[in-house]
Order: C-alpha cells, then structure tokens, then sequence
C-alpha cells in the first residue's frame, strides 16, 4: 500500500474562513484516497514558528512514497518562505519521498496518483 501525506495550511488559522466547513473538505479528500487503497495522511502547518515541528513530526512517522504540498501553501506569496521550509524539510526528512503538488482540497489524489506506479 503506498503512503501519502498531504500538506496543508491549517484552516484553523486563516482569518474570515469557516476553518470547520474547510476541515470537513480536506478530511473528505483523505477519505478518497482510501477508495484508491492509498493510507493519506495530513500535516496541518502555520506560518507562526511551530510548522516545522508539526511537519517534522510527521515526515518521520513513516517511509512516505508521495509528499503532496497544497496549493494554498504554494500559491499566497506571503507564504512562500514556508513553502520553501516545507521543501526543504521533506528533502531532509523524507528524501526517498516524490514531491507532489495539487491545485485546491480536492485533487490531492490526483497529484499523488501521478507519482505513484500504476496499480
């Protein structure tokens, strides 16, 4: 079975947003990829000094095959030196893992599915 963590802004800590109807989505988008018998989990960063705990924490739990990073990380210019961060921890911590990247919540399958050998 291959593993995937998805990686995420944290909902919880984007001012104006319904964090729970967000959450709801991307717990959503886990559950999809066991539909496509891939274990997915999710690392949940801010940018206020504690994503590089959280991130290492869960680049160490396991072998991860595919590293997907969500769009929200990638595509807000403010947050770019924690997109770098990110990176840079999954190379360090998870070297043997694919670097993937979706578009919104709900293409994280796919993303990881490009990198992954076709079942």
């Amino acid at each position: 079975m291959p593993f995937v963590l998805v990686v995420g802004y944290d909902p919880q800590a984007i001012p104006g947003v319904d964090g729970v109807a967000l959450r709801a989505a991307l717990d959503a988008e886990l559950s999809r990829f066991g539909e496509h018998g891939i274990y997915a989990d999710m690392a949940l960063v801010a940018f206020d000094g504690s994503a590089e705990s959280i991130l290492v924490a869960a680049l160490r739990e396991r072998a991860w095959d595919v590293v997907v990073i969500g769009g929200g990380i990638r595509k807000t210019e403010q947050l770019l030196p924690l997109f770098e961060q990110i990176i840079n921890l999954t190379r360090r911590h998870a070297p043997q893992a694919a670097v993937a990247f979706n578009t919104n919540g709900g293409d994280s399958v796919e993303a990881a599915r490009r990198w992954l050998p076709a079942a």
